[in-house]
């Protein structure tokens, strides 16, 4: 038997004893000299603030609602799809009826097989809502505009919608059974704001919009949006087509809507 040490001979324990109960006091040592995260002393410095911020949430009808418009800028017949060998829908002038440059609603784009870029758009033509092709080059630079007009025939109102949401509404008059007011998708056309007679109120817009019964009127039947000298008939059944707002209230859409604007009349 191997001799004891003066340690275990001391103590009274074996060699290998003593090598044990030196093993553990060395690991605990260790242990004790690096402690874990659960042991970490409370003067640690806090961790910095993170970099990422999160954005508020935004309702998805405040993003921006957008339509395109453009003048045109030579005479030009639109055609039933991007080609100059379709079939022509309407013919359109450089100008209005009302001497105004004539504009057109941009609904797409397309190239033919030659590479020729065209333009979808909403004519001011008879019957209404009808759209045709025209050469991107008959056209101006595009505008841009984020409001839409609606007109409620059943409520008599009009409601302007800016990027989605209303941002002005008021009652109006519209046609008489015998002359109604078409249904559809139009745009406004022009702006005016001299004219001699009252009946008109201080502002009218003229829009894409044409009367299928008044067709022998003076530039062919256009649907606008006017005041009026009789403002205690609105709202009501009271026109031949046209939409009739109370001075203050078309004085107020003449500031909040643009040329090019989407109509909606339904």
């Amino acid at each position: 038997m191997a001799p004891r040490s003066t340690f275990a001979r001391a103590f009274g324990v074996s060699a290998g004893a003593v090598a044990a109960a030196l093993i553990v006091l060395f690991v605990s040592s260790r242990a004790s000299s690096s402690p874990s995260a659960l042991e970490a002393p409370q003067h640690l410095p806090a961790p910095p603030a993170s970099a990422l911020r999160m954005p508020r949430p935004v309702a998805l009808r405040r993003f921006a609602v957008v339509a395109y418009w453009a003048s045109v800028r030579s005479a030009v017949s639109g055609r039933a799809w991007p080609s100059s060998r379709a079939e022509i829908v309407a013919p359109l002038a450089t100008t209005t009826p009302e001497g105004t440059t004539n504009i057109v609603l941009v609904l797409g784009r397309a190239r033919d097989r030659a590479g020729r870029l065209w333009i979808h758009v909403r004519l001011p033509v008879m019957p209404n809502d009808r759209t045709a092709w025209v050469p991107r080059s008959a056209l101006g630079v595009y505008g841009a505009v984020h409001t839409h007009l609606i007109i409620d025939l059943e409520r008599l109102t009009a409601t302007l919608l800016r990027n989605g949401s209303p941002i002005f509404r008021a009652p109006v008059g519209v046609g008489r059974p015998e002359w109604p007011t078409p249904k559809g998708n139009f745009y406004i056309r022009d702006e005016l704001a001299r004219y001699r007679s009252a009946f008109y109120g201080p502002l009218a817009f003229g829009t894409s919009a044409r009367s299928s019964v008044l067709t022998d009127w003076p530039g062919g039947g256009f649907i606008g949006l006017h005041g009026t000298d009789e403002p205690q008939l609105v709202p009501g059944h009271i026109s031949h087509g046209c939409v009739r707002f109370r001075n203050r209230d078309i004085l107020e859409l003449g500031r909040l809507m643009q040329v090019g604007t989407p109509v909606t009349i339904r």
